[in-house]
């Protein structure tokens, strides 16, 4: 495949809706979210400067790949990025909290996300054991363009994965994918509650729409069938969210977006992060008022398929009730 993007993106007023995708869409969410969602994307995609909460894009800048390859080239680390892209780390990481349901003691949950799937190539998952799996967003390469590669990546994916897998939507994905990636057993969150229920009792997983780009995220909305006082998890492409996510009310966050950086300095300290957030939020665990945070550096890679001082990873997420 080829990555140089070497031609400019065409800004467009709006989008080219394949034949039964928009009534499919009109369906899932109605009428109206389907039209004001589609909408929204036609007018930002692909866009270098403004919209989204940060001001430049690099991601739609099509002289980012020229850039960073050339920079990689002279300093002798172009081969060697190529091959840490490649190299899947896997990260455990426990939950602890005296709100969790004595039935999700040890509940785990794999977590996905930025898989950008139709240049990076199906990730070869390990045999590990978990009950659940989240798909955190980004699974289209470019921000703009045909996605039916994505969906072919994500499939082969999806064929590893055991139980139910549910995914939102990031600043790479449209809107259009939705009912293919439902069709292929994913279950995408929309600004939408689900329910899991184990031993009689019940925790509740929320998923929200890209609060980075399209900023067409809805906590109140996601979150308005979820009692007060249940342990819920809420699923978001970025970490941005974070103060929303910590006043509604959230035990969890679990995010991606921000690659660690994905080409940093050595420690691992990363370059920029594209995102506007504490840098100690840019991967990994993190708290903020009392609400417990995981920032996925990602499986995949973004512009170019290189990393420096930050592996890709797989991560499995253990719950666990803490004593009161």
């Amino acid at each position: 495949m080829d990555l140089r993007l070497a031609e400019k993106p065409r800004h467009r007023a709006g989008l080219s809706i394949e034949h039964g995708v928009l009534e499919k869409l009109e369906e899932r969410l109605g009428r109206l979210h389907a039209r004001q969602r589609l909408g929204i994307e036609g007018e930002r995609e692909g866009r270098v400067f403004g919209q989204g909460i940060n001001f430049f894009h690099p991601e739609n800048w099509y002289l980012s790949a020229s850039f960073i390859r050339t920079a990689l080239m002279a300093t002798g680390l172009f081969w060697r990025a190529r091959k840490n892209a490649e190299d899947i780390k896997i990260r455990r990481h426990d939950f602890r909290s005296p709100e969790l349901p004595g039935s999700f003691d040890g509940f785990t949950i794999l977590h996905l996300s930025d898989l950008h799937a139709d240049m990076n190539g199906a990730a070869m998952l390990p045999t590990v054991s978990y009950d659940l799996c989240v798909l955190t967003g980004d699974y289209r390469g470019k921000t703009y363009g045909p996605y039916q590669a994505s969906v072919e990546g994500l499939a082969r994916v999806r064929a590893h994965l055991q139980g139910p897998v549910y995914g939102v939507l990031g600043n790479h994905d449209t809107v259009r994918m939705v009912p293919a990636l439902e069709e292929i057993g994913i279950r995408m969150l929309l600004n939408e509650a689900e329910a899991i229920e184990r031993g009689g009792e019940q925790i509740h997983l929320v998923g929200i729409d890209d609060a980075h780009y399209y900023r067409v995220d809805n906590i109140e909305k996601a979150a308005s069938s979820v009692p007060a006082a249940d342990f819920s998890i809420l699923l978001s492409h970025t970490p941005e969210i974070y103060r929303q996510a910590a006043h509604a009310g959230f035990r969890v966050l679990l995010s991606g977006h921000t690659h660690g950086g994905q080409i940093c300095l050595p420690g691992g300290i990363p370059i920029i992060l594209d995102s506007v957030l504490p840098r100690r939020m840019g991967a990994g665990a993190w708290t903020y008022r009392g609400m417990r945070g995981y920032t996925s550096v990602g499986v995949g890679s973004c512009i170019l398929p290189v990393r420096l001082n930050c592996p890709p990873e797989i991560t499995l997420h253990r719950l666990l009730r803490a004593p009161q």
